[in-house]
């Protein structure tokens, strides 16, 4: 495995940054009376995922804290699912843009989950 400098060499941030980035230009189209709820939310747990990850970079050296921020990562990323239904529902983003980003999200999950059960492999 490479060595890894920079929180921002990691897949896992770079998907979760660019999946974020994606929402905050799509809800920028959802009507003005979701701006204080879902795109307030949705935005929210988003940024959060990648904001998690940042933290958790920083607190390698620590295992358990490393385990910890990754876990509110995961967290806020299954967050990041259900507002990504409740889009579709309400009609706010097509099937094909709804479906990248559940994509998206689950592979982030996937990727924590095997940071979380494997913090050795990160630690300093």
């Amino acid at each position: 495995m490479a060595i890894i400098n920079s929180v921002k060499e990691l897949k896992v941030y770079q998907l979760a940054y660019k999946s974020a980035m994606t929402i905050f230009h799509l809800t920028k189209d959802y009507p003005k009376e979701e701006k204080y709820d879902l795109i307030s939310q949705i935005r929210r747990s988003s940024r959060s995922v990648a904001a998690n990850i940042v933290e958790s970079w920083r607190r390698r050296r620590y295992p358990k804290n490393f385990v910890y921020k990754l876990n509110d990562s995961e967290t806020e990323a299954d967050e990041t699912l259900f507002w990504l239904d409740i889009s579709l529902d309400c009609g706010y983003i097509d099937e094909i843009t709804h479906q990248k980003l559940i994509d998206d999200y689950n592979h982030i999950i996937s990727m924590l989950v095997n940071m979380i059960n494997n913090p050795d492999k990160w630690k300093l």
